[in-house]
């Protein structure tokens, strides 16, 4: 099995997660474009991609815009662990194409979690794994060439083309759009 992008996604218990959101959670629908969590608010869920793709940007203090990650059907979608602490996210978690996410409140788990030490036990367990993913990522782009950074991207998953444009995977790569073609063209 080849390991996800998200590689929390391979080592964290996605099933509690997944049956939590399905059992507890209500499924919405989000149109291309539309936002999921918006920068400077605070989430109020964590959500099942049942289908489609989001991206989560932040943004320079002129205003532009940064990919810092991807989320796609079958994986988790959130501010985690900063909703759950009702901390204000650092991003905005957009649609790129339509989805359909179950949505599970944040109150929900925060009222559960007092008496729930399994959850307890997997929140814990999650954000010690999401975080592990993000430092991963930040040590890479420091460590690693675009070409190699590119070339891992495509290893987890080659249809990303498909669910993103080249601009927010080349963002996501810390590279322009002109240099991912190259590299595309290249590799």
């Amino acid at each position: 099995m080849v390991p996800q992008f998200n590689s929390y996604i391979d080592t964290v218990d996605t099933d509690y997660w997944k049956e939590l959101c399905i059992k507890h959670g209500e499924l919405r629908y989000y149109d291309k474009g539309d936002i999921f969590i918006e920068a400077g608010t605070v989430g109020r869920y964590i959500g099942y991609i049942e289908s489609g793709s989001l991206k989560y940007e932040c943004y320079s203090s002129d205003g532009t815009p940064h990919v810092v990650g991807l989320e796609y059907a079958g994986q988790f979608v959130c501010d985690f662990p900063f909703s759950l602490y009702r901390e204000k996210s650092r991003c905005s978690i957009i649609a790129t194409t339509p989805c359909e996410i179950y949505c599970l409140s944040v109150s929900f788990i925060a009222e559960r979690m007092a008496s729930d030490d399994k959850l307890k036990e997997v929140i814990a367990d999650t954000t010690q794994k999401v975080f592990a993913t993000l430092y991963d990522r930040y040590v890479d782009l420091y460590s690693k060439t675009p070409g190699q950074r590119y070339e891992e991207l495509i290893s987890h998953d080659p249809n990303l083309f498909q669910l993103f444009s080249l601009r927010d995977i080349a963002s996501l790569l810390n590279i322009t759009p002109t240099h991912l073609s190259r590299l595309r063209k290249n590799i």
